[in-house]
């Protein structure tokens, strides 16, 4: 009789740095970034959690590998373009990739210990601006006027209990308002009712029109200086 041979067992997918971070980042778009744990992470992967330790070395360096990671997914400014539509182009790249991530809005500026991605967005934002006629101090303005908008922007769409259809807007709005007399709040009522209530409202079309006039300002303040 033949020996019996043990069946093909499947190569288990080695564990790297990479993998880490990927794992940390689906676990906090799942369920926050509270709810993340270096023993989860390790159930998460099928290791134990001290096996982690290998490729971070800490808690804190695995929240900067995802805060990099959320970065690398955010459109660098293309060197071609003129320092406002890539400006636009890549405030509306980072708003996308907050809405996927919205647990990175309060990190984003937070790490003491950036990564390469981090930097190479830094580094061409400014050098966008520069090129595009902005002195250091106004590059610095221009900087932080955008992004406390995207961040602002992204949290509000974030937390905002207005669902995420039209139909789920509309219904929220019905009960919320439901609670409010109109008599007492005229103004209120009739921007819900002449403005949310209508077919077709979306928060998010919001943030082009507030993007338009920082970036409209920051050209004038330029040509001021």
């Amino acid at each position: 009789m033949a020996p019996k041979t043990k069946p093909a067992t499947k190569p288990r997918n080695p564990l790297s740095r990479e993998r880490v971070l990927l794992a940390a980042v689906a676990l906090a778009d799942e369920s926050g970034i509270a709810a993340l744990s270096m023993r989860k992470l390790g159930e998460a992967l099928g290791v134990e959690a001290m096996s982690l330790y290998n490729h971070v070395a800490n808690k804190d360096q695995l929240l900067d590998g995802m805060v990099d990671m959320v970065f690398g997914e955010i459109d660098l400014p293309a060197g071609e373009a003129d320092w406002k539509t890539a400006m636009r182009e890549r405030a509306e790249s980072a708003r996308q990739a907050l809405r996927r991530h919205p647990w990175a809005i309060a990190l984003m500026s937070t790490r003491t210990s950036p990564g390469p991605a981090t930097l190479r967005h830094h580094d061409a934002v400014i050098g966008s601006l520069r090129a595009g006629g902005f002195s250091i101090p106004m590059a610095a303005h221009a900087f932080s006027a955008l992004d406390s908008y995207i961040y602002g922007f992204a949290l509000q769409e974030a937390t905002l209990p207005l669902g995420d259809t039209e139909e789920e807007t509309v219904e929220v709005a019905q009960i919320m308002m439901a609670q409010v007399p109109a008599d007492e709040y005229p103004h209120l009522t009739e921007f819900t009712v002449e403005h949310i209530l209508k077919p077709g409202y979306d928060f998010g079309d919001e943030f082009a029109f507030g993007l338009d006039l920082i970036l409209d300002g920051l050209g004038r303040a330029r040509d001021s200086t």
